[in-house]
């Protein structure tokens, strides 16, 4: 009976406040720490958010006490953001709707939200994996479950701990449609936190994706005992890794020296904020997989997106040394030692690989 009346009060708020002119009415799927920071910066930029998550508590708490305790403890919530279980009454006004749960479970939540949302509404995807089975991006699984909306992604170095506390962070929207670039931009601007903007989808989503993988082997390393110079050459060789495998698939590789790609790339293997990272971390101490997931506490996409990335470059026959190797750490039981092999042992030396790439393309020498 609570629920209805707060529901009820929000659609009194959001859709009949008079004189209010709304650019859009928004939803934000998923209750984890982005997704709640995404919804609460949208509010106070002066916008009604209905924010979909998946317990009756949590329920409670962001509209009662305005708080996401599990994720963002001490995070005040605008009251402009209220949250509800119900899926329809999550999206069903709603012209943009921000989609934030993992991506084992994004497909199944996305035929949810089409069951309601507008068939026009724009969907962006802050989600960064990959769909295991398919090898689909999220922005590829958007447009197959809603062919008519208009798609969009989210990506960056946007550690949601420091979003919380106002830092200054730089976030990419990307998408094929100019008016969805625009809008995010207006939704989300903030004086700590920019939007820059990309119409290369699936670079954007790549390197949100890969970047995982290398995050779990920088806190592999650092676990180890290894220092700056390590990061640094893991860094770069990652980048390389990165661009190589990008390219294959499809996307543009200076994607990969934005934001998007070598600037989140950097940050989560840099900190323990990240959720990938003390993954590494926990398994250069010593710890198992299984023992390192359950000490994080939280998913990490990387474990899973390994596994999906070394099948797909053996398939495209591209070199990845590192995701290799740590694929072997993860899936087969190999020692660590296989990392450090990866780095100072991999076949090919060539420091700036991409440059010469460039080279042949800008002289038209490449096939």
């Amino acid at each position: 009976m609570l629920g209805s009346i707060i529901q009820s009060d929000y659609h009194e708020r959001a859709f009949k406040r008079p004189g209010k002119v709304h650019l859009s009415k928004i939803s934000v799927i998923g209750g984890g720490s982005f997704g709640t920071v995404i919804a609460n910066i949208i509010a106070r930029n002066g916008h009604d958010v209905l924010f979909w998550v998946r317990s009756d508590d949590l329920v409670d708490e962001v509209n009662h006490k305005h708080e996401n305790s599990q994720y963002l403890p001490g995070y005040e919530l605008s009251e402009r953001v209220v949250a509800t279980k119900d899926m329809a009454t999550a999206v069903i006004s709603s012209n943009v709707i921000f989609v934030a749960v993992p991506s084992s479970s994004f497909r199944e939540v996305v035929k949810q939200i089409v069951q309601f949302a507008s068939k026009e509404a724009m969907l962006i995807s802050t989600t960064k994996g990959i769909e295991a089975g398919t090898f689909k991006l999220m922005s590829q699984i958007l447009s197959e479950q809603a062919p008519n909306a208009k798609v969009g992604v989210l990506s960056g170095p946007n550690l949601a701990k420091e979003i919380a506390n106002n830092h200054l962070t730089g976030t990419v929207i990307a998408s094929n449609s100019e008016e969805v670039r625009d809008t995010v931009k207006e939704v989300l601007r903030s004086e700590t936190f920019r939007v820059y903007t990309n119409d290369d989808m699936y670079g954007v989503e790549l390197g949100g994706s890969l970047k995982n993988i290398y995050a779990i082997i920088a806190g592999l390393t650092a676990g180890l005992g290894m220092g700056y110079n390590t990061n640094s050459m893991l860094v770069t060789r990652s980048l390389t890794e990165m661009v190589r495998f990008g390219r294959e698939i499809g996307a543009d590789p200076m994607t990969f020296l934005g934001l998007a790609g070598v600037g989140d790339l950097v940050v989560t293997c840099s900190t323990p904020l990240s959720r990938n990272y003390r993954i590494g971390q926990a398994l250069g101490e010593g710890k198992t997989i299984e023992e390192a997931a359950e000490e994080v506490g939280q998913v990490a996409e990387g474990v899973n997106t390994v596994k999906l990335v070394k099948e797909k470059a053996e398939e495209l026959d591209v070199y990845m040394p590192l995701a290799t190797g740590l694929y072997k750490i993860i899936c087969e039981n190999e020692s660590i030692e296989s990392i450090v092999s990866s780095l100072m042992l991999s076949e090919q030396a060539l420091d700036v690989e991409f440059a010469a790439s460039a080279e042949k393309i800008l002289n038209g020498t490449e096939e």
